[in-house]
C-alpha cells in the first residue's frame, strides 16, 4: 500500500466558518477523513503531521523551511511521497527553498492549498488536496513518476522554484512563466515526462543552513541615489536586482559606481528582469554591457521567489564568491534554463 505523509502548515484549505463567530479558523487535520470522505476510496496509507500553531502563509520563515526539510528527512524511508498543505501567498517561496533544501530528491513533494475554504460548497479544495495525493502516490516502474518539489493547483502540476502566484482571485493562481507544467489533471492525469527531472543516482542530502540576509533593489525611471544606496551599502550579503526587459538599468555614473563599490565589497548581485517572461541577457544591449564587466551575475529566466531562496541556500554553503557566483548562474534543480 502506498503511504503519503500529509503536512498541514496552514493555509485557506484547512479553514472552516466559526458557527459563533463567523470567522474561519481551522479544523482540526488529524480528523482529515471525516472532512474529505472522498479520501476513503483512495487505497493509500495516510498519515497527518499538522503544525502547532498552524501558520498564516505571510508568516513563514526559512526556520520553518528547516522544519519541514527535517521532517521530510526523518519520515524519508518511511514513506513514499509528501504532500504539503500551504497557504497560496508564499507557497511558492517554500516550494523553491525546499527544491534547493533537498539535493537527490527522489520521492515527490507537493504543495497545494486552495483559494476557498475545504468546508465551502464551491471550494476548490477537495480536488487539489485528492489530485495531489494521486500524484504523490503515482510510480513508474517501481519509481515515484514526479522526483522534484512541485506545486499543484486547479489541475495542473508546476515545478516548484519555476512558479509564481500570479492571481488571488481565481481558482488559477499559479503560473509556471517560463516552464512547461509537469502534469495536467483532466478525464486522465497526464505526466509530461520530457519536463520532469530524472531520478538521481544519489542517496538524498538535506541542506538545513539558509543565510536570508539579502537586499531587494527594484528599479523604476527616476530612481535617486539614496534609494539605490539604502540597498547597496546595506549590511547584506547579496543584492536581487530587478531590472528592465533583458538585464537593463540604467547607465548613469553614479548608478553603476553603487554597484561597482557592492561588488568590490564581496557582495553577489544578481540581475532578474522584472517581466514576468522572458530571461536576462547581460551583454545582449550597451546598458547591460557595464553589469556584465564589473561581475554582476545574470538571473537567466529564475522567478524572484526562486531567485531569493536559491541565494539563501548558495550563501548557507560558505563558499567562496568565485563558486557561488558559478552556483547562481547554473541550473541546480531545473530553476533555470541554461
Amino acid at each position: 500500500m502506498v503511504s503519503i505523509l500529509i503536512i498541514y502548515t496552514g493555509g485557506t484549505i484547512g479553514m472552516v466558518h466559526d458557527p459563533k463567530t463567523g470567522t474561519l479558523i481551522p479544523f482540526n487535520f488529524k480528523q482529515i477523513r471525516q472532512n474529505v470522505p472522498e479520501l476513503a476510496r483512495l487505497n493509500y496509507r495516510l498519515d497527518v503531521h499538522s503544525f502547532d500553531p498552524i501558520l498564516d502563509s505571510s508568516n513563514m520563515t526559512p526556520e520553518i523551511w528547516v522544519e519541514l526539510a527535517l521532517l521530510i528527512r526523518d519520515k524519508y524511508d518511511e514513506f513514499d511521497g509528501f504532500v504539503i498543505l500551504h497557504g497560496s501567498d508564499t507557497m511558492a517561496f517554500t516550494a523553491s527553498a525546499l527544491s534547493f533544501m533537498l539535493q537527490n530528491l527522489s520521492k515527490p513533494v507537493v504543495l497545494t492549498g486552495s483559494q476557498l475554504p475545504i468546508g465551502e460548497i464551491r471550494t476548490d479544495a477537495k480536488e487539489n488536496l485528492i489530485t495531489a495525493l494521486e500524484i504523490a502516490a503515482t510510480k513508474n516502474n517501481g519509481k515515484a513518476m514526479i522526483p522534484e518539489v512541485c506545486i499543484y493547483f486547479d489541475y495542473q502540476l508546476f515545478r516548484g522554484n519555476r512558479a509564481i502566484k500570479y492571481n488571488a482571485e481565481k481558482f488559477e493562481a499559479f503560473r509556471s512563466p517560463n516552464y512547461a507544467v509537469l502534469a495536467e489533471a483532466g478525464v486522465n492525469l497526464s505526466f509530461f515526462g520530457n519536463y520532469i527531472l530524472p531520478h538521481p543516482e544519489k542517496k538524498i542530502i538535506v541542506h538545513l543552513d539558509l543565510n536570508p540576509n539579502i537586499g531587494v533593489l527594484k528599479l523604476y525611471p527616476g530612481i535617486s541615489k539614496q534609494a539605490v544606496l539604502a540597498i547597496t551599502e546595506a549590511n547584506v550579503d547579496a543584492i536581487i536586482m530587478e531590472t528592465f526587459g533583458s538585464g537593463n538599468t540604467t547607465t548613469a555614473e553614479w548608478f553603476l559606481q553603487c554597484l561597482a563599490q557592492a561588488v568590490a565589497k564581496g557582495k553577489l548581485i544578481i540581475d532578474i528582469t522584472q517581466c514576468q517572461r522572458g530571461a536576462v541577457e547581460l551583454g545582449m544591449y550597451e546598458t547591460s554591457k557595464k553589469l556584465q564587466q564589473m561581475g554582476i551575475i545574470s538571473g537567466h529566466d529564475m522567478t524572484f521567489e526562486a531567485t531569493c531562496t536559491k541565494l539563501m541556500y548558495v550563501l548557507g554553503l560558505n563558499l567562496d564568491q568565485e563558486t557561488s557566483i558559478q552556483l547562481m548562474e547554473r541550473s541546480l534543480r531545473g530553476e533555470l534554463t541554461s
